[in-house]
């Protein structure tokens, strides 16, 4: 039974990763973060539970057998790493919400657009700027994914 439902998280993360959109090595930073680890074959369920929980915040949505919702979470690669940046502030304590609907609030107040997909490039370098900064003034020092 253990190692049935460690194959069905290791599953629903390598799902994740492809939803997502996240290249070999930023996938590895996630899993790295998470539990110190490279791989999820080395990782214990509680471990995979926790990259499981961080994948979802950054946007990872877990489809039921019922599919009558519908994610439109943007996955390009700026969206990718505003959310990262996001995510990095919360884990370090700076957002006290690290859900997706707090971030679509603050890109709100900052270029009045109600969520990531309707971001320009112009307005999504403009959260990625100040995002940066802001985790520069609070010394996160791993700030920039590879794929940008």
């Amino acid at each position: 039974m253990k190692f049935n439902k460690k194959s069905k998280l290791i599953q629903l993360i390598h799902v994740g990763k492809t939803q997502l959109g996240l290249d070999d090595e930023l996938y590895r930073e996630v899993l790295e973060s998470c539990t110190g680890k490279t791989s999820s074959k080395d990782m214990t369920i509680q471990q995979l539970d926790a990259v499981l929980n961080r994948l979802k915040q950054l946007g990872f949505a877990v489809e039921s057998k019922n599919k009558s919702g519908v994610n439109n979470l943007a996955s390009d690669p700026q969206s990718r790493l505003i959310r990262h940046l996001w995510l990095e502030l919360y884990n370090a304590g700076q957002v006290r919400n690290g859900s997706e609907k707090a971030l679509a609030k603050f890109v709100e107040n900052k270029v009045s657009v109600s969520a990531l997909q309707f971001l320009s490039s112009h307005h999504a370098d403009m959260i990625i700027n100040h995002l940066r900064s802001w985790c520069k003034r609070c010394g996160i020092e791993r700030i920039t994914p590879t794929d940008e």
